[in-house]
């Protein structure tokens, strides 16, 4: 690739050219390997006024569910929605023929939400000493949805 060849998209169209590159990698990756349906699962749950009050975003590949986004209301945290989220993501991507779910988090708060769920840590991703942010760390996490 040359210099020219090289565009910097402008930071109002990164989610559409993300979402485009994902796309061909997918269709790539699907002739290359065999894998279950890639289907998107998005749920959320709204005040009575529209307000977002708490969401999850996934997507399925290879009989895996990849938590992308979980998110609850700080008013809204220990009530119970984000739980109900997860139970029901959980649930569609079993249906959809998914044997285990996987995420990852670099909130602590998160971690423990997580570990409440029944996901196990399998990669921990932390800074090294004297690299910032001090203390820094990535949980991958996962879940088997369905025994073998």
């Amino acid at each position: 690739m040359t210099k020219s060849d090289t565009l910097v998209e402008p930071n109002s169209v990164h989610a559409d050219v993300s979402k485009e590159i994902e796309e061909n990698l997918l269709a790539s990756l699907a002739v290359l390997n065999s894998q279950s349906m890639n289907s998107t699962i998005v749920l959320t749950k709204r005040a009575s006024g529209g307000k977002l009050l708490a969401g999850v975003s996934g997507t399925t590949s290879y009989g895996w569910f990849l938590v992308k986004l979980m998110w609850v209301d700080e008013e809204h945290r220990r009530t119970g929605i984000g739980t109900t989220l997860m139970q029901e993501a959980e649930q569609r991507a079993k249906s959809l023929g998914c044997h285990g779910a996987w995420l990852d988090t670099s909130n602590p708060k998160a971690h423990e939400f997580y570990l409440r769920l029944g996901y196990s840590d399998f990669g921990k991703l932390s800074n090294p000493p004297g690299n910032e942010p001090l203390g820094h760390c990535r949980w991958f996490m996962k879940k088997v949805l369905r025994p073998e």
